[in-house]
Parts: C-alpha cells; structure tokens; sequence
C-alpha cells in the first residue's frame, strides 16, 4: 500500500476492503498502550491507514490519530466512516511511509497495521524515528491467519492459488523482523494475540476479494470464487464458518 510501487495496489478496493477486513483484538490494542506508555490525548500517527481500520480503534481509546495513506481511494473511504465521537480527534493526509510530512518529534507512537510490508523497511524506520517524540514508540501490526485452525487452513489454500499470493504472503509474515534489534529501536519485541472473524459466505468471499493479488481476469476469478464456494459448503456451520488469525505486534522505542 506505501511503497513507490504499491501505493495503486488497493484501488477500487476500498469499499470491499473496508466491508470485510478485520479489525485487531483489544488484548493487541491494550498492550500497544502499555508497552508505549500512552496517555489520553497523545498523538499517534497511524502510517498506511487505509480504511481507517485501526486509526478509529485508537481515536475512540483517546488518542489523537492522522492517518497516513497515499491511495486516494482508501483515504477518501476512511474519511467518509468517520463516526461522532472520533472525527474531532481522527484526520487524514496524503503521505507515505517514507515520507510522511509531518513535524520532528510530533507523534508518541507511530502504528503500521496491515501495511508495513509495503514499504521500504530503512527509509521507513527512518522515518518513523524521525518523526517520534524522544522515548516514543513504534509498533508493526498484522493480522496473519492461522492455519492450524482446518477452515482457516482450507481457505488458505484457495488463497495462495491466486497468483503472486505467496511470494506477497511470505513477505509479509516476515516483514516486522526488522525491527528486531534495529539500530534506530531499543527494548524490541513481538507479541501475539488470538482473533477470529465469523462470516456467512458473502462476507467470507468479499474477505478473499479485498486482497490486492485476488485475480483479476474473469475466468481465473470465476474458478477462484468456486473454490472458496467449495471450501465453505464443506465448513459452514448454520450458514457461518470463523476465519481464525493470530496478531502479531512488533513494538520499538525510539533510541
């Protein structure tokens, strides 16, 4: 989503992106406020906003949040569900990863969720520490799913027949490493956090459809959305089956 050559890659996916993502579990937003020591009023700077997903979680636990998204698309769609209670304290701007615009040491934390692995790590990091406050905190967020669940592991597989969905897949599981011991970032660490998303079969086939590698062409996207049609009859229980994933939330101090 914010890499030179990514930052088209969700458009006209907006409004399916925004129907059928997940959000992130409380227990993986609790401790992004522990771990970074946030206070009410604080402003976090949520990089590769998109929808708008993550930024509205933390607007309504009291931050004040900009969100930073260069797809016109997404951004125009995030802006457009901005509930009451968070527009004062939520905004959004054209940006990337790599270059934000924003001020020096304006944001006590930086938040990347579902969108890291978009952009070039370094100039990101960079970035990111540029603009945190001294002692601020970055944290790399990701919902992956988890295979060990046999739905989950079965939807997988519909999932990776797309094509490009592994190469991209393998390159998000490992894009938080980096900061793992990262010259920028002291006190590095991951943590993982249970999710599950339960869906009847629109909402199931709407999930596959938001990712930027679903096929494209109409024949290969006909027989990719028959094979998620097989996999759910096959799992479906009254009319739902439950997408399971683990979170991981990369989090680093700025040094």
């Amino acid at each position: 989503m914010l890499s030179t050559d990514s930052t088209e890659r969700f458009t006209g996916l907006a409004d399916v992106y925004a129907k059928f993502r997940p959000d992130y579990p409380a227990g993986a937003l609790d401790y992004i406020v522990e771990r970074c020591g946030l206070a009410p009023g604080d402003l976090v700077v949520d990089v590769g906003s998109g929808t708008g997903i993550s930024g509205r979680l933390m607007a309504e636990r009291g931050f004040r949040v900009i969100g930073i998204e260069p797809n016109a698309d997404m951004r125009k769609q995030a802006e457009a569900v901005l509930t009451r209670c968070v527009r004062s304290t939520l905004e959004y701007r054209d940006g990337t990863g790599e270059a934000t615009g924003l001020a020096e040491g304006c944001a006590a934390n930086v938040l990347c969720a579902q969108a890291f692995h978009w952009l070039k790590p370094e100039p990101a990091l960079a970035e990111f520490a540029r603009i945190l406050r001294p002692g601020g905190w970055v944290a790399l967020v990701w919902n992956e799913r988890d295979d060990r669940d046999p739905f989950t592991a079965a939807y997988s597989k519909v999932i990776r027949s797309a094509p490009h969905a592994e190469r991209v897949e393998n390159h998000r599981q490992a894009a938080g490493r980096v900061l793992l011991g990262h010259p920028h970032f002291e006190e590095t660490a991951c943590a993982t956090f249970g999710q599950r998303q339960p869906m009847n079969v629109e909402q199931m086939i709407g999930r596959a459809l938001s990712a930027s590698y679903t096929p494209k062409a109409p024949a290969e996207r006909e027989t990719f959305v028959a094979g998620l049609h097989s996999v759910f009859l096959e799992y479906q229980e009254n009319g739902l089956v439950t997408l399971h994933y683990v979170t991981s939330v990369y989090a680093g101090r700025r040094r």
